[in-house]
């Protein structure tokens, strides 16, 4: 059938909330051969003003954000964002693994990561 690709070939919408400049322009190289339309903001507070407007498939959330944690921004995205799957990024601390995960975030990937990790996480999480 003709249409058994079209959800394959479908634009997802991905946010990116990270305050690196290097780490946005990474995943953004990263991310542009994947189907995917990337949006960044660098503060939980510009993501809470994104999120009134647009609906990303995924977010990639780092942890250390000039204002606040993003593990702590995990249960208000569950909680009026159900639909978003979250991928929580950290290079601080090897334990914010198990606590992004019981606050809701879908995977973890620790800094520094693969472009094979990234890849995987996305493809399992939107397909």
């Amino acid at each position: 059938m003709p249409t058994t690709n079209a959800s394959k070939n479908a634009l997802h919408k991905v946010l990116v909330i990270e305050d690196e400049g290097d780490m946005c322009i990474l995943l953004n190289i990263l991310l542009e051969s994947k189907n995917v339309k990337v949006s960044h903001v660098k503060t939980l507070l510009d993501a809470m003003l994104f999120l009134k407007e647009e609906q990303p498939s995924l977010i990639l959330l780092d942890n250390r954000l000039p204002d606040g944690y993003g593990i702590d921004f995990i249960a208000f995205l569950k909680a009026n964002y159900p639909s978003i799957r979250i991928i929580m990024i950290s290079g601080v601390d090897a334990a914010a693994e198990d606590v992004a995960l019981e606050a809701g975030a879908d995977t973890f990937l620790a800094k520094p990561f693969t472009k094979q990790k990234l890849h995987h996480s996305i493809n399992t999480l939107l397909n």
